[in-house]
């Protein structure tokens, strides 16, 4: 995800200068080959190793990546996925053999010739070992939706892509396995409709209008803004609590997904990148110059048959919603799943951590949100937190979103979703944690805000 970047600029200078682009220039459209084969597996291999094991990390797996890009005939990005953090990780084991053990003045030489050493032993194997493995699978999953496609069952795929979307498995699906494969087509043909099979906006715009005109409580009235998070921001996961609220409403997901892809497979239609976020602006700009009517369709079509299935689910289950006490409520839903566990839902009862023991004595001024990439939700969650502490006139107290494999335990306070909580407290084990089910409207934000508020009072007393 942090390279996200580097992908949307390779699809635009391919989608203007390759032959079949908006404005062709065979001298510049040069750039393209080298950016799929070397730059963006490159990046990905150094960022999975700068996980690992930070700078070092990041080298070693650069170095050992050069393995598995020589060694094979495509584009490497399960490759450097697989080789960058695990070489990463052989360092770092590695590097614990001799930790405090080295005389010193010898650290960097040290340091240096072995991760040279291992860094060339690792490349050879990569290129011996790992390369022809990685392209027989790849050559695998590329004939299994290449067999889907020439036997017209390409939307069956929805089936599996669209509640894998709704478990939070979006970016694996995209970028771990649609990517790699759509970036294969479009070095050999201009495009790829893989692109759209899980970036489409359009099951979700269903269902949130669904939810718009049919929903009931907060949220119906949250659905509209969700609407324009979703559709024109590009944040998919703003929908999956919708869903999730009334699981089977991925029946609508389905149905949705499925309809856009027939109408990409039966036009023909394509992207010319990844569009990530999967906003219908993104989804615009990396459409090929022969695609638009085919991708605009898939997009309308795929929302109104979403809409449709799930219009009839919420209408038909209105009643009994109402006559249980589910008014649509998204944050009712945790506040009852609590209640009926005699848990508390208030953040000073529920807080987690080794630091919560400290909670009522413990300055917070760093808070963190974290989710899987660090980006999307989180980032919309840090949002909605900033906005009410700086309403309550609090200050000095920082709100940033980060990608769970970052946190480096300096928070003193992390805001995570229930799903996330245990793989963040493993990462950063002496903060404070609160847990949501939903990044964009949980209680516990403005509970939240009164302990920092009830602090800052004590302070100012003292």
């Amino acid at each position: 995800m942090p390279n996200i970047a580097a992908f949307i600029a390779w699809g635009l200078i391919t989608a203007f200068f390759i032959p079949t682009g908006w404005t062709p220039n065979e001298t510049v459209a040069a750039m393209v080959g080298p950016m799929i084969v070397y730059l963006l597996p490159l990046l990905i291999a150094n960022t999975g190793g700068r996980m690992v094991y930070g700078i070092r990390g990041g080298v070693i797996a650069t170095i050992a990546t050069m393995g598995v890009i020589v060694g094979s005939e495509i584009p490497m990005f399960i490759g450097a996925m697989l080789v960058g953090p695990l070489s990463a990780y052989l360092l770092k084991k590695l590097d614990s053999l001799w930790a405090g053990k080295v005389k010193p003045g010898f650290e960097m030489l040290i340091d240096n010739f072995s991760s040279g050493i291992l860094g060339a032993i690792l490349a050879l194997g990569a290129f011996f070992g790992i390369a022809p493995v990685v392209s027989g699978f790849s050559s695998i999953l590329e004939g299994g939706v290449n067999w889907l496609v020439s036997n017209n069952l390409l939307p069956l795929a929805s089936i599996l892509v669209e509640p894998g979307k709704i478990l939070f498995l979006n970016n694996a699906i995209n970028h771990g396995v649609f990517t790699p494969i759509g970036v294969q087509q479009v070095a050999e043909s201009g495009k790829s409709l893989l692109f759209l099979i899980e970036a489409n906006p359009g099951p979700g715009l269903g269902i949130l209008l669904a939810y718009s005109f049919f929903g009931l409580g907060l949220a119906r009235a949250s659905a509209p803004g969700a609407i324009i998070i979703h559709f024109l921001g590009g944040i998919h996961e703003i929908y999956f609590p919708y869903v999730l609220m009334k699981p089977i409403l991925v029946l609508a997901a389905i149905g949705g997904g499925m309809t856009g892809v027939a109408v990409n497979v039966a036009f023909q239609t394509g992207l010319r990148a990844p569009a990530s976020p999967g906003s219908i602006f993104a989804v615009l700009i990396q459409t090929a110059s022969d695609s638009y009517i085919g991708v605009i369709l898939s997009v309308i079509l795929s929302a109104t048959v979403s809409f449709l299935i799930a219009s009839v689910i919420l209408r038909a289950s209105r009643k009994r919603d109402i006559a249980n006490g589910m008014d649509g409520d998204l944050t009712g839903a945790v506040a009852k799943t609590e209640a009926m566990k005699g848990k508390s839902s208030s953040v000073l009862g529920g807080l987690t951590g080794a630091g919560a023991a400290a909670a009522d004595n413990r300055e917070i001024k760093n808070i963190v949100f974290a989710c899987d990439a660090g980006m999307g939700s989180s980032a919309m969650g840090a949002s909605v937190l900033r906005n009410k502490i700086k309403k309550a006139g609090l200050e000095g107290i920082t709100v940033v979103n980060q990608a769970i494999a970052n946190l480096d335990g300096t928070a003193d306070l992390v805001i995570t979703h229930q799903d996330l909580a245990a793989r963040a407290q493993e990462k950063s084990p002496n903060s404070i944690f609160v847990s949501v089910d939903n990044f964009m409207n949980s209680p516990k934000y403005d509970e939240v805000v009164a302990m920092l508020q009830s602090k800052a009072t004590e302070e100012a007393s003292r």
